[in-house]
């Protein structure tokens, strides 16, 4: 028995419509999802914070490097700051290499500060032993 020919019509429209919204419910939880993570939305944007101190650290990984800093506060006492940079591969087309910040370095990191408060940063300008670094195209 076939199905007459205007429910075959609307069974395709509606077939159509609903492989249509699926893909596009797809595409923006995917999009969603990047800009979650690629985003500075754990970080203050309106406001930039800058310290100064002696690099403890530094991890060279993906999909972010880190700097870890000892940063003294206005009362003496010592601080441990983290900041966020690119990933190593941005940071190689500038220069870097795995090298670049060695602990005992004096550093100045600027940038936005967690939204939570505390003391990590994403970087948007670091300084070491005086000298201001590329941190990718651009700068």
């Amino acid at each position: 028995m076939s199905k007459h020919p205007l429910k075959k019509e609307v069974d395709a429209k509606m077939t159509k419509m609903l492989s249509t919204f699926a893909g596009l419910a797809g595409l923006l939880l995917l999009s969603v999802s990047l800009s979650a993570h690629h985003g500075q939305a754990g970080y203050n944007t309106t406001e930039t914070v800058t310290v100064s101190g002696t690099v403890a650290g530094f991890q060279f990984v993906n999909p972010h490097s880190i700097v870890a800093l000892d940063v003294k506060d206005d009362k003496g006492e010592m601080q441990a700051w983290q900041g966020e940079l690119t990933s190593p591969n941005h940071l190689v087309r500038a220069g870097w290499t795995a090298t670049t910040l060695k602990a005992g370095d004096q550093a100045t990191m600027a940038g936005y500060r967690a939204k939570s408060g505390a003391n990590s940063m994403w970087i948007t300008k670091i300084s070491v032993n005086g000298e201001e670094l590329k941190m990718g195209a651009g700068n």
